[in-house]
């Protein structure tokens, strides 16, 4: 699983205990962009911070690869996309990881993308919890 940044930011806030369980159920991989959007936000507390440098560390970092970053070209010459989706998309392609976002509409339309979302009914991947097109 290639686990988005919003998942991770939502994962620290008190309410979604569940989703930390959830996370670390599994083996959480991220990609390097989740990375400088996380932990580059300019606001986040010192107990954030501490939080998600902890995350990042136990977290397998997937790098972007001259095969990812051709794949977000391609993704991004096929329709508009912000450049830290169309990263985190291709490095779910090329690493054949399921993509673990709340933001399934801004992938649904990328073939061969298996999407997650945990906020869903049911956190296993079922048709009505995953889209892929």
């Amino acid at each position: 699983m290639l686990i988005d940044s919003n998942i991770i930011i939502y994962a620290v806030q008190p309410e979604n205990d569940w989703l930390r369980h959830f996370i670390k159920q599994h083996t959480p991989a991220v990609s390097a962009i989740s990375y400088v959007e996380v932990l580059g936000y300019h606001r986040l507390t010192p107990l954030e911070r501490t939080y998600f440098s902890t995350f990042f560390t136990a977290a397998t970092m997937l790098e972007l690869t001259a095969t990812v970053l051709n794949q977000a070209v391609q993704l991004r010459q096929t329709r508009k996309m912000t450049l830290g989706d169309a990263l985190v998309a291709s490095t779910a392609l090329v690493y054949q990881r399921t993509l673990v976002t709340r933001n399934i509409k801004d992938f649904h339309w990328i073939p061969q993308l298996t999407l997650l979302n945990p906020f869903s009914q049911d956190t296993n991947p079922t048709p009505l919890d995953t889209e892929k097109n």
